[in-house]
């Protein structure tokens, strides 16, 4: 395995920068035009509806109805065979960061470059973490980690390769854990959510596809054992009363994600020829974002902002950059013109 980040060190950094952070991109552009247009993150730009939220919702703790009516419509939305099956929690990442603190210390390989959270959370935790960059080298570890579809990269990997490391990973008492944020916009083939393979944990958001990021929702698939270890580690009234209402109705309304599968396609369809007409090479990405490289990604990146546009920079990778979607019209013509001025 490759040991470049084996084990967290007194200069690495415990923070990682991540997409939305308008605040800070404003004070560097003061100048820039307003409003920002933020295309760091891979949200959807077009939220779903927030629906009528009951006033207990607000008034009292989250009760047993209301989180069984979540995590009914979650199975039912994944596919998943039993609801005791699921865990919902405030939001994806405080999974990351309670999954490390339930095993002993182990040696951990995750799938790179990917969503960089992963692997700090187990370094945190004092596991031995490797980033790799085949799935070969996912079988000596004991906990292997990938996200499928991958961020940033948007590398999808088939189901048996996934089901054929769970199997190696179960024979030596290991596991898989796959994140997959930005599945939903894909076939329902595409996640091992609706068959888990054993010795398997599926991650999944609510905030990305559903455009509501701020809701704080997300959910682990496993077994029922390590589902309920979760559970606890998260404790009582995890998730709000109100993310568990805006959740139970939103993951019912199949008409709305059909909608907006079909309206992604066309956006990712139209930045596609933007960027190709402004020089910028698209590596991959995913239904809610692209990844560019371009031997120029400072300087459009710079320009872009100067228009009062934000993407998402690499420090490790610098040729690299990610646009997400505008949501509106007046978005789109303001990226055209940008990056008609940075071409």
């Amino acid at each position: 395995m490759d040991d470049r980040a084996t084990s967290m060190r007194a200069d690495e950094p415990e923070a990682i920068l991540h997409g939305g952070d308008l605040a800070a991109i404003s004070r560097r552009y003061p100048d820039a035009p307003q409003p920002w247009i933020d295309l760091s993150t891979g949200i959807n730009p077009i939220p779903y509806p927030v629906p009528a939220i009951p006033a207990e919702s607000w008034a009292h703790l989250p009760g047993k109805y209301e989180n069984d009516a979540l995590r009914a419509s979650a199975a039912a939305r994944h596919g998943v065979a039993e609801p005791d099956m699921i865990v919902a929690a405030p939001g994806t990442q405080a999974l990351l960061q309670i999954l490390p603190r339930l095993r002993p210390p182990a040696t951990v390989a995750v799938l790179a470059p990917t969503y960089e959270e992963h692997a700090l959370c187990w370094r945190r935790c004092g596991h031995r973490v490797s980033l790799v960059d085949d799935l070969d080298a996912l079988a000596g570890a004991d906990v292997a980690v990938v996200v499928n579809p991958n961020n940033p990269t948007g590398r999808l990997l088939p189901r048996d390769a996934l089901v054929s490391i769970a199997a190696g990973l179960r024979r030596r008492d290991g596991l898989l854990i796959v994140d997959e944020a930005f599945i939903d916009l894909y076939p329902a083939d595409a996640s091992l959510a609706a068959d888990l393979p054993p010795a398997t944990i599926v991650l999944r958001s609510f905030g990305k596809v559903y455009g509501l990021a701020g809701v704080r929702l997300g959910f682990a698939i496993g077994s029922v054992d390590i589902v309920r270890q979760l559970r606890d580690a998260l404790g009582p009234w995890a998730v709000s009363g109100p993310a568990l209402a805006i959740g139970t109705t939103a993951l019912a309304d199949e008409n709305w994600l059909h909608q907006t599968r079909a309206r992604l396609a066309k956006d990712c369809s139209r930045i596609d020829d933007l960027l190709s007409m402004a020089g910028c090479a698209v590596l991959g990405g995913t239904p809610l974002f692209r990844l560019i490289t371009s031997p120029s990604a400072p300087d459009i990146a710079d320009r872009l902002a100067r228009h009062g546009i934000h993407v998402r920079r690499f420090p490790a990778q610098t040729s690299w950059l990610r646009f997400g979607l505008p949501g509106h019209e007046t978005g789109w013509q303001r990226l055209a013109q940008a990056l008609s001025s940075a071409s």
